[in-house]
């Protein structure tokens, strides 16, 4: 059967998260409901990460089996006219090796946030960005950020159902920058590691923002990491400014050059 790699972008409002559940609607779901239009089998599909309830698509990637060879551009086709009018799009699709993995064959995951500063409520980014009333500071931000680089046992900024076996990642980057965005001055994190804790860039960024607002230091991040106790860390942004912006592999089997 061959295997394509399916590159993803969802809004996600209308979901429960990623994956599929009974009785309520997911990313993977309405996916392989659109491949068994095409198929008419039950089909199920394996993902570089399973976002949470709330929480949007840039660059995932899952991959899929299919009977029949299918020429990538007209699979990718296929599938975004029955994924309509779910707001889910296949941007790429490239066939792969049986080997390939959209979990296991990653190297490298990376994470986009969103956190708008204004008072007024959100109309356009209403949902896909965090709002806070308050300017925040974006180089002691940064300097908190800094602290959490590296490899480190993150007990303090996993959720406590978190089912991963170690507490302990290595965090590649977590950049801090400030843009102005079109509802207004946007803080931008990004971060990115090979793998993730549940909840943990949310904790990352719910932590930073209080480095923002003066009510902690970056010394207060050091601290709270030290002390592997969820309890340390500070509040857990909402989902709905977080985005799966991309995810590597080696060789990358979206570039065609």
């Amino acid at each position: 059967m061959p295997r394509y790699a399916l590159k993803i972008e969802y809004h996600g409002a209308p979901f429960s998260g990623w994956q599929r559940q009974s009785e309520h609607p997911s990313v993977q779901g309405a996916i392989e409901a659109a491949l068994g239009r095409l198929e008419k089998r039950e089909h199920t599909i394996a993902a570089a990460g399973r976002t949470d309830a709330g929480v949007h698509g840039l660059g995932q990637v899952a991959h899929c089996d299919m009977t029949k060879d299918w020429e990538p551009f007209r699979l990718s086709e296929a599938l975004n006219f029955h994924l309509k009018p779910e707001p889910v799009a296949i941007t790429a699709c490239a066939l792969v090796s049986e080997n390939f993995h959209a979990r296991f064959s990653a190297t490298w995951r990376q994470y986009l946030f969103r956190l708008v500063m204004r008072r007024a409520p959100l109309t356009h980014d209403k949902g896909l960005a965090w709002q806070v009333p308050h300017a925040l500071d974006l180089g002691a931000m940064q300097r908190g950020a800094d602290r959490l680089v590296g490899r480190h046992d993150f007990t303090t900024f996993r959720s406590s159902i978190c089912q991963a076996k170690s507490p302990l990642r290595t965090l590649d980057r977590l950049d801090v920058e400030q843009i102005e965005g079109p509802s207004g001055p946007e803080i931008r994190f990004h971060v990115k590691a090979r793998a993730f804790l549940h909840n943990q860039v949310r904790s990352f960024v719910g932590t930073l923002e209080r480095v923002g607002a003066g009510a902690w230091t970056p010394d207060d991040v050091t601290a709270a990491l030290k002390a592997r106790d969820r309890a340390a860390c500070g509040p857990v942004c909402p989902p709905h400014g977080l985005y799966l912006a991309g995810v590597g592999y080696t060789p990358d089997p979206f570039d065609h050059n």
